[in-house]
């Protein structure tokens, strides 16, 4: 258990020190007074106009996640919801993906809903963003095909050069994994009926029914409709969150709602790195799409990428605590689900 926890807080730290150096990476070269001025110069009233459409998205966000609840006959409050969710987005600012497990929790013992149930709907969830993600990953792609190519050819070029000069070395990567797969199942096919009187195997058991019922939930539902209607308003508000921020500085105030496309888009792959808060590696993302992309000058490029982080981690630990405190003050309020 000790060396799980050491493993755990080392690996935490890895990731930590990663973003840093990301974090050092995207300023270095940079003279810190001009981009601290171009920074004190920025026209906030724009920013916090982004952190406004944000919450926005995040009260769809809880909107839909409370369809999906609903398919599983469970009845949810959406303040109930926004809080758990924004609590989610707390926890997560300091590590990474545990704030998904935290709004489960959270909200499930509030509702009293299963929590392998809510975390199911939560999977439900990121396979239809992932689906959208891919959708908008597309049409970057197509609506700026001339712009992205020398950008891809420069930060990917050398690494899929890489790749295929030592195909024998990636053959022997994915072979092992498949192999240990094979193995895993072999095992599980002559001890099976041993590791059924196990304890953990009907914890896994019945926590993977819950799965398989969270995911089905999108399959069931009934306002399918308006399921997509808030899946379409959660990205159209993530997309003018960052369009609305371009106009803070005069240099990127020119960009168009396509370019707020590609900066949230490629700007998202900086997010979903598994390091705390996404520190360093948004920063080092979104700089290398302004610069190389639209030409923004480093100085802005940095300060745009360093003011919305900044804003939206502010934003998160603020709503997050108070969605949090809600929870605890309405603690008294009776369940949704007796």
């Amino acid at each position: 258990m000790l060396a799980k926890r050491i493993l755990t807080i080392l690996q935490y730290l890895f990731f930590l020190l990663l973003g840093l150096g990301l974090l050092w990476l995207s300023f270095r070269k940079l003279n810190l007074q001009d981009v601290f001025h171009e920074m004190s110069n920025a026209h906030f009233g724009w920013l916090f106009l982004s952190l406004f459409v944000t919450i926005i998205s995040h009260l769809f966000r809880a909107a839909r996640w409370n369809l999906l609840i609903g398919t599983l006959n469970y009845k949810t409050r959406l303040s109930t919801t926004f809080f758990s969710l924004m609590t989610g987005y707390l926890v997560n600012t300091g590590v990474p993906r545990l704030g998904e497990f935290v709004r489960c929790g959270v909200l499930s013992k509030k509702e009293k809903i299963p929590f392998n149930a809510l975390f199911g709907t939560v999977i439900s969830e990121r396979i239809f963003d992932l689906f959208v993600f891919a959708i908008l990953f597309v049409l970057v792609i197509v609506f700026q095909l001339s712009l992205l190519n020398q950008f891809l050819h420069e930060f990917f070029g050398p690494f899929f050069h890489d790749v295929f000069d030592n195909i024998w070395t990636i053959s022997l990567f994915f072979g092992s994994i498949i192999l240990l797969f094979v193995i895993a199942f072999l095992y599980w096919k002559r001890k099976k009926e041993h590791l059924k009187e196990k304890a953990f195997f009907h914890k896994i058991h019945d926590f993977m029914v819950g799965l398989a019922e969270g995911i089905k939930t999108i399959k069931r539902m009934k306002k399918k409709g308006l399921f997509l209607f808030y899946t379409f308003a959660i990205w159209f508000f993530y997309i003018l969150m960052i369009y609305v921020g371009f106009f803070m500085l005069k240099e990127t105030s020119h960009l168009n709602f396509i370019a707020g496309i590609t900066v949230l888009t490629l700007g998202s792959l900086g997010i979903i790195a598994p390091v705390p808060g996404g520190i360093g590696a948004y920063h080092f993302v979104v700089k290398a799409i302004l610069t190389e992309i639209y030409h923004i000058g480093p100085d802005s490029a940095i300060s745009f990428a360093t003011l919305t982080h900044a804003g939206q981690t502010l934003l998160n630990i603020v709503v997050g605590a108070f969605g949090y405190t809600m929870l605890i003050v309405t603690k008294k309020m009776k369940p949704s689900n007796g």
